[in-house]
C-alpha cells in the first residue's frame, strides 16, 4: 500500500485493443478504440486504485517501419529503438487525453501524466540476434517475397500471414522508476513503459545507449509492477480468459491457476506460444517476485476480473 493509503494496480493495454487485427486504423479510428478501452481504467480509479497504465504498440511500431521504407529515398530512416519512442509519444497523449476526458465526465478531478520510459535491456541477450516478436499488420505474400529478399526479418504468424519480426529483449529494469513511484504515489494515473519501454543498456563509458528492439509490454509491465510494489498486476487482452488446450478441440477456460500449475501447464504447450503464454509468464513471475495477485482478462471485464467474477486469476 501506497503513502497515499491507497493499492496499486499496474494495468497492461495491448496495442492491438487500439488498433484491431484485419483494420487498418486512422488516427481517428484509433482515439475512437482508446476511448472505448478505458472503462476498466476508470473503474478502479473510482474505486480508489492508485494506477500506471502501460500500453502496448505492435501494430503502430509496424506502420512506423512501413512509413520507413515509403519514405527512406527523401528522409533518412530512424532507427527502431526511435520510433519505439516516437509511438510511446504519441500513443501516451492518445491514451492520456482519453483518460483525462473519461474522468472529468466521471466528476473525477484525477489528474494523468505520460513518462517517457527507458527500460534496460542486456545487450548481449540471444533474443536481439533472433527476431521472433511480430509487429505490424499482415503483409500481402508478394510484398513479403520482395522485403525477405532484401533481408528484412518476417515470419508466417499462427494464421499464416507474413508479419515483420524484431528481437525482443527480457526487461531487467525501469530507469525512471523513481520518478513514476513518485507520481503514482501522490495518486496521479501515469501512463509508462509506452510500447514496453525504449530499451537501453548500460555503456561503460557512454552511459545509457538505445537498442533497437521492441520489449514485451506485458513482461515490461510484470518488471514495473515489481518496482513499484503493487498489490495488482491486470493484462487485458482480447480473450475473456486464460484457456486450457487453447485453439483446440475441448478447451476451456479457467477461473484461477496458481503459478505452480500454470508453469506446469506451460512447459505442456497448453496456452499457445504466440498468445497467451507470455502474459501467463509475465503474471507468474510478478506473483512468484511479489506476492501479489496477476489477472488476465478480456478488456470489457477488466474490473469485474479484479473481483473475481471474470477472466483468470493467478496467485500462489
Amino acid at each position: 500500500m501506497s503513502s497515499n493509503g491507497a493499492r496499486t494496480a499496474v494495468l497492461a493495454l495491448g496495442g492491438n485493443a487500439l488498433s484491431p487485427p484485419g483494420e487498418r486504423s486512422t488516427i481517428a479510428d484509433q482515439f475512437r478504440h482508446t476511448r472505448e478501452s478505458l472503462a476498466p481504467i476508470v473503474g478502479l480509479a473510482a474505486e480508489g486504485w492508485n494506477l500506471c497504465v502501460v500500453h502496448g504498440n505492435g501494430p503502430q511500431v509496424g506502420d512506423e517501419l512501413v512509413r520507413n521504407e515509403v519514405a527512406r529515398s527523401d528522409v533518412a530512416p530512424l532507427p527502431l529503438g526511435v520510433l519505439v519512442a516516437n509511438t510511446a509519444g504519441w500513443i501516451g497523449y492518445m491514451v492520456q487525453q482519453s483518460i483525462e476526458n473519461a474522468l472529468r465526465r466521471a466528476n473525477s478531478d484525477r489528474r494523468v501524466v505520460t513518462v517517457m520510459t527507458q527500460v534496460e535491456v542486456d545487450p548481449t541477450d540471444p533474443a536481439l540476434s533472433d527476431p521472433t516478436k511480430f509487429i505490424g499488420h499482415e503483409i500481402p505474400v508478394r510484398r513479403a517475397e520482395a522485403l525477405l529478399a532484401e533481408g528484412q526479418a518476417l515470419k508466417l504468424d499462427g494464421h499464416d500471414r507474413y508479419r515483420r519480426v524484431v528481437g525482443s529483449p527480457a526487461p531487467l529494469a525501469i530507469h525512471e522508476i523513481e520518478i513514476v513511484r513518485q507520481l503514482v504515489r501522490e495518486g496521479i494515473i501515469v501512463i509508462a513503459c509506452g510500447g514496453g519501454g525504449i530499451p537501453v543498456y548500460r555503456d561503460p563509458h557512454l552511459g545509457l545507449e538505445g537498442v533497437d528492439a521492441v520489449v514485451d509490454k506485458d513482461l515490461a509491465a510484470a518488471v514495473l509492477a515489481r518496482e513499484l510494489e503493487a498489490e495488482l498486476l491486470v493484462i487485458l487482452t482480447d480473450i475473456d480468459a486464460v484457456y486450457a488446450n487453447w485453439g483446440k478441440p475441448g478447451q476451456r477456460a479457467i477461473s484461477s491457476l496458481s503459478i505452480g500449475d500454470a508453469e506446469a501447464m506451460d512447459r505442456d504447450g497448453a496456452f499457445g506460444e504466440g498468445s497467451m503464454a507470455p502474459k501467463v509468464r509475465a503474471a507468474v513471475e510478478y506473483v512468484r517476485r511479489t506476492g501479489g495477485k496477476a489477472v488476465i482478462s478480456e478488456l470489457s471485464r477488466g474490473v469485474d476480473a479484479v473481483h473475481g467474477r471474470a477472466g483468470t486469476t493467478i496467485a500462489r
